[in-house]
């Protein structure tokens, strides 16, 4: 058990010369990857639209699952999560960036989206059905009002959260839970509706009404991993490394591993129902992920996804364990982009995999933009919400 004379010595800020040897590193990133990016684009116009919306759909998802854990956290009391909760909340307050990096996609819909090319839909009658809902325009709309609500949201949490840090009082607690509760559920139908708009309408002849809680899996999934390696990074620069402690990595852990479960649950459940159908316009689908060498990402995802992490999580030894745990949160995230890549590219190249030094590129961009912002975030407040009343309770947390 942590004693409060060992929290109390902890740090619960970032040293100024580390916060700047982090931006500066991750700077250089962004100027590598955004000037790679540019030239992409003018080079491959096409390929740098598939390529960005991957590495976009992988970072925004991230956010989003994190977001959705921010405000399960506070409507359920958790205090196991209250010393490391001011990490999350610096991740998902990066969401307004989300517009901003939107922009590639909105510009290139055309390129990338069959029922945005003028005419698509003249001798199409799939297309002309869904029209209303399938255009540029309604499609930019959609997307400033999903990051609109989702930015919204999240920095009225920030500040509610960082303000408590100065009132200690019990008043910002309520007024988050308000904001939570009605919040939930425009996150989920806020993001099922843009999974549809930004993913699975690259195939607008197929759907799925479980494909938005597909990408939701596939995006808590990947925010825990990058959570955790967030928090241990941070341990080894002695930020945080008595508060934090081997309970709250072993929770962590835990849901992992539940994760682990839910994706290939609702993956699974997704195959099942379109395989037993086995209708034409759903199947085509899984065909195509099931041509050339397409068939080894589908059968490294049902391994790598699932399989494997399943194996190493399901002992509590191994939940217990950062290095094990580090070695799996990298996994996962590799994996989580790979599921996205898998998504989106075989609409492109139904042959098979098709890497292009672009997929780089296209990853880092975004993702450093969003790491630049967080990292700027983590010095402006404690690293710990010191006035949550929870915090004595989360310090001394055990695992049964």
């Amino acid at each position: 058990m942590i004693q409060h004379a060992s929290h109390a010595q902890d740090s619960y800020r970032i040293d100024p010369g580390l916060w700047t040897r982090g931006r500066n590193a991750i700077a250089f990133v962004a100027l590598i990857s955004w000037i790679a990016a540019i030239a992409g684009f003018i080079l491959e116009p096409a390929r740098f639209y598939q390529s960005y919306l991957v590495g976009f759909l992988f970072t925004t998802f991230i956010l989003l699952g994190g977001l959705f854990f921010l405000m399960v956290m506070f409507l359920t009391g958790s205090a196991w999560s209250v010393t490391m909760r001011r990490v999350v909340e610096n991740m998902v307050v990066t969401l307004p960036l989300g517009l901003v990096l939107a922009i590639p996609i909105l510009y290139g819909v055309g390129d990338l989206y069959e029922w945005a090319r003028p005419g698509a839909a003249a001798h199409d009658a799939v297309l002309r059905a869904k029209q209303a809902w399938l255009n540029p325009s309604a499609f930019t709309n959609r997307t400033i009002i999903y990051f609109f609500l989702w930015s919204l949201w999240a920095t009225r949490i920030y500040k509610h959260s960082t303000r408590q840090d100065e009132t200690r009082s019990l008043k910002q607690m309520h007024a988050i839970s308000r904001w939570c509760a009605p919040g939930l559920l425009m996150l989920v139908l806020s993001g099922t509706l843009a999974s549809f708009d930004w993913s699975m309408s690259l195939d607008p002849h197929w759907y799925s009404t479980i494909f938005g809680l597909y990408c939701f899996a596939g995006g808590a999934f990947a925010f825990m991993a990058l959570w955790f390696l967030i928090l241990v990074s941070l341990r080894e620069k002695g930020v945080l490394r008595n508060s934090v402690n081997m309970e709250h990595y072993h929770d962590i852990g835990k849901w992992m591993f539940a994760l682990t479960i839910f994706w290939a649950y609702i993956a699974f459940s997704q195959y099942l129902l379109i395989w037993y159908a086995n209708i034409p316009e759903e199947t085509i689908w899984f065909m195509h992920r099931f041509q050339g060498s397409w068939s080894w990402i589908s059968a490294l995802l049902l391994f790598g996804h699932f399989i494997f992490p399943f194996l190493v999580l399901v002992l509590r030894s191994s939940k217990r364990n950062l290095r094990t745990l580090t070695f799996m949160a990298v996994w996962f995230l590799i994996i989580q982009y790979i599921d996205f890549y898998w998504q989106v590219m075989p609409n492109f190249y139904h042959s098979g995999v098709s890497p292009h030094w672009l997929d780089i590129a296209g990853l880092l961009a975004p993702a450093s933009a969003f790491g630049l912002l967080f990292w700027n975030r983590m010095r402006a407040h404690a690293l710990m919400p010191l006035g949550d009343p929870r915090l004595e309770q989360g310090l001394h947390f055990q695992n049964a």
